[in-house]
């Protein structure tokens, strides 16, 4: 079936959740929790469900609704379908993104403005503002047009996030309010435990980066605190943009998987205090290598 841009990026994302194992057989696929989600309407998560159904990545079963198939591993590398992975999602999206870390576009833009300078169409520029949004780095305007939004954008800027970083994750965990979930924990010990054992060898870079940010944004939110939470998402939002211009060090990422997991170890054992060191000293052994991203020795910018 042919497939708007916006329903066939998110049949995309959906497969990386099938692929990185946040999704699993069996697991159904809610309509109206998928549109939040991604932040859209649930027409085109509905077009994507149905995309995904075509291939055998999930099934729809009668008054039930959509669950994901057991399908070959190797069917899931194949493209969606010819607008899988569309041209506003791999280029003009980061290729404004690019824009905006190098200030050639000012913080506040008109739609006309953007479709003019980057070709695009209103359907097309709009599926680039709605992801955009999710990802934190543009927001509308009241009345009248969009404006973007403060990111780290130099080597400077990712030091101070990682220091910041160091200040409020391990204090988090000393919260009078902070209590173990053990559901959080186990399901944290399954994804790093993945990524060890196969996805930092196979998946991409992007997803990687993800299950990092999840790992930190779910133990901090055992704080109970909000707002230690929030600062954090919005941190992690912030350095987003690097991260499309970067080299993912996928050996580094083996050793800060294994920190993760030595961190779950020390919280399921009751020893939050030592928990709490050892987050201190995993961001700190980030931060001394600035980051799993590769900087450029030329531009000592992001890669």
């Amino acid at each position: 079936m042919a497939a708007s841009p916006l329903a066939a990026n998110i049949a995309h994302e959906i497969t990386q959740l099938v692929v990185s194992g946040e999704l699993l057989k069996g697991d159904h696929l809610r309509t109206q929790g998928l549109a939040d989600k991604f932040g859209v309407s649930r027409s085109p998560v509905r077009e994507a469900l149905e995309l995904l159904a075509e291939r055998g990545i999930i099934v729809q079963q009668p008054n039930r609704g959509y669950f994901v198939a057991e399908v070959p591993e190797g069917n899931l590398d194949e493209p969606i379908s010819d607008e899988a992975r569309p041209v506003d999602s791999l280029n003009t999206y980061q290729l404004i993104a690019e824009d905006w870390l190098k200030d050639r576009i000012p913080s506040e833009v008109t739609e006309q403005l953007l479709r003019e300078r980057y070709s695009l169409t209103k359907s097309q520029l709009n599926d680039i503002l709605l992801r955009a949004g999710r990802e934190g780095w543009v927001e509308r305007k009241q009345g009248y047009g969009w404006r973007f939004l403060p990111v780290a954008k130099t080597a400077e800027a990712f030091e101070q996030i990682y220091r910041f970083r160091m200040l409020i994750e391990p204090a988090a965990m000393l919260e009078p309010t902070f209590a173990l979930d053990r559901t959080v924990i186990s399901e944290q010990r399954r994804i790093q435990s993945r990524m060890l054992d196969t996805d930092i060898k196979r998946l991409p870079a992007e997803r990687l980066l993800h299950n990092g940010s999840l790992f930190h944004e779910e133990v901090i939110k055992l704080s109970g605190n909000p707002f230690f939470h929030q600062s954090l998402v919005r941190v992690n939002r912030m350095r987003r943009l690097l991260e499309y211009r970067s080299n993912v060090n996928r050996e580094r990422l083996v050793e800060q998987c294994k920190d993760h997991l030595a961190i779950l170890d020390l919280l399921e054992r009751g020893e939050v205090v030592e928990a709490s060191y050892a987050m201190r000293r995993h961001l700190g052994g980030a931060l001394s290598r600035k980051s799993p991203i590769s900087w450029s020795a030329a531009t000592s910018e992001p890669a």
